[in-house]
């Protein structure tokens, strides 16, 4: 992973920061994975830069619903 990458993830880490704190507890908890979906995204975008790490948490988003069946699910 670049330089770059890791830098372009900081602002997205802090959004997702922002939202675990000021908007999930007005909300609830109503994640069905282990990692949540926020903790989920944050070491995504930690190991993997920006662009993966976004991808790889916009499908786990796209699959927290009662659809999946949810459970352990580790970022790759």
């Amino acid at each position: 992973m670049t330089t770059i990458s890791r830098i372009l993830a900081i602002p997205f880490i802090y959004l997702i920061k922002f939202y675990r704190f000021f908007i999930s507890p007005l909300i609830g908890s109503n994640c069905r994975y282990s990692p949540t979906c926020s903790q989920y995204g944050i070491i995504a975008l930690k190991k993997h830069g920006v662009f993966k790490g976004l991808f790889l948490t916009s499908i786990r988003i796209l699959k927290c619903n009662s659809l999946y069946k949810g459970g352990h699910d580790p970022v790759p």
